[in-house]
This record gives structure tokens, sequence and C-alpha cells, in this order.
């Protein structure tokens, strides 16, 4: 069986205040009471801009042995300039990450929805760029690139074609590498607040278990985050996947009666 690295997209969000995180807990500690209950998460924050030195320390002594942070590249190497010289942008943030060392797991390459299988040249020339020491996942949102030549291209530079359930992309698992990374999305702005489930996706979750199953004897490690817009309550959908897995939950005394 592969390592299972699950958790959320983000952590501090302020709707989880007294519904995930207990009141009084200051947003500082967010992190450390959230790698309780997860060990995993992936950072939305670096999509804005490459972290400072002292965010990535104090994330380090945050959590425990054993955690996962999972990042995005910055927008201004995937939707500013497109991939395109950004040679150093690269290398600015794959260098600030790397301070991380045996937490950091895989950066995700977010290509914005215009990118199109026009681009590939241009794909394929970014991707000789990326370094050999990290592990790197793409995510295409845009059904252009729903080819067989694009899985081709990412098993020849060993990388992950991230599953991502969004609207308008196929739901399907697309195996290029030696891992699996699967992103919950939802439809963007469908909540107003991200307090509890407002839909039950149990049906789908399981639909999900299933299509990971036949790929768990071809890879070591499978990845999966949710957003708040999937369900409602990204913990919630979370901590209900892994009860699906059969994997321990220590946090439904937290969550106040609010899973399905």
């Amino acid at each position: 069986m592969p390592d299972w690295f699950l958790g959320t997209m983000g952590f501090g969000y302020k709707d989880w205040s007294r519904v995930f995180y207990p009141e009084g807990c200051r947003t500082s500690n967010y992190l450390s009471y959230y790698s309780r209950s997860f060990n995993s998460v992936e950072l939305d924050t670096t999509f804005y801009g490459v972290p400072k030195s002292s965010k990535i320390n104090k994330w380090m002594v945050s959590v425990p042995d054993g955690f996962l942070f999972c990042a995005k590249v910055p927008r201004q190497i995937t939707h500013e300039k497109r991939l395109i010289g950004v040679q150093g942008e690269l290398t600015e943030f794959v260098d600030v990450m790397r301070m991380l060392g045996n937490k950091l797991g895989i950066l995700l390459i977010q290509l914005p929805p215009g990118f199109t299988i026009s681009e590939e040249k241009v794909l394929g020339e970014f991707l000789e760029l990326l370094p050999d020491d990290l592990r790197f996942a793409v995510e295409f949102r845009h059904v252009s690139w729903e080819r067989q030549k694009t899985q081709d291209l990412l098993r020849a530079f060993n990388i992950c074609w991230a599953t991502t359930e969004y609207p308008g992309l196929t739901n399907q698992v697309k195996q290029t590498c030696d891992f699996i990374y699967v992103r919950w999305i939802g439809q963007h702005g469908t909540y107003d607040q991200h307090t509890h489930e407002r839909v039950d996706k149990t049906s789908q979750l399981i639909w999900w278990k299933e299509q990971i199953q036949p790929h768990l004897d071809k890879v070591n490690t499978v990845y999966g985050f949710f957003n708040n817009d999937y369900a409602g309550y990204a913990v919630g959908s979370c901590i209900k996947f892994k009860k699906l897995l059969g994997f321990q939950v220590e946090t439904e005394k937290i969550i106040q009666g609010r899973l399905f």
C-alpha cells in the first residue's frame, strides 16, 4: 500500500474558528493544531508570492516529523509570464522551498484556464528547467490537454498529471509517474460561509476511492487536498474521505456533529 497524505488547500480560514479550531486558539497556532488531524497541507499562499525564509522556518517548527507541505508555484511564473523567461523566478522559488527539507512534498504547477495544447512547446521547455531533486505535478485547466501525448510528455519528465475535480474537466486519474495527486476543488464562490458541509458528497467520494484503487499497486504515494468550495467545508470533506479509506479520524468531537 502506498503512503497517503491528505489535507486541505490552506489552513488559515477565519470560518474554521470555533468550528475546527477551538475557541481561544490563536491564528499563529492554527498550523500546529491542524497537523494533529492531517499529515499534509497544500499551501495556496505560495501562489501569490515566494514566502520569506522566516515563514518557512515557522512552518517547519509548527508541524511534527512526517508532515508534508505541498505548494503551488507562484502565479508570476504560471499566469503572468505563462512559463516563458522564468528561470530566475523558478530558481528563487525552489531554493526557498528547499528550506523545508524532508517536510517538502510536491510542488504544483497550476496552469491558467486559457493555457492550451497550442502552448505544448512552451510547457516542454519549462519542464526542462525543473530541478531533478524535487517532485512536481501539473494541473491543466483546459480540455485541449486531454490527449495521450500530454501523458507521454509528463512521463518523459517523471511529472504527475494532477487529477482535479473542477467544472469542465474530466474526472479521471491519469498516472504518469510514481505518485498520484488529487485536488477536490468544486465551483469557486459556491458557498458564502465555510463552517460545515452544505452538500453530501459521500457517493462521489466513494466513486473517487474506486477510481484511485486500481493505481495503488503502481504508485508509492497518494496526495489529496480538499477546497472549501467542494462541499462547503474542506475539513469535513477530508475527514469523510479519510473515514471511507479506513483511516483513523480523531477530530469528530471538534466538528460538532456537522459531518453527514
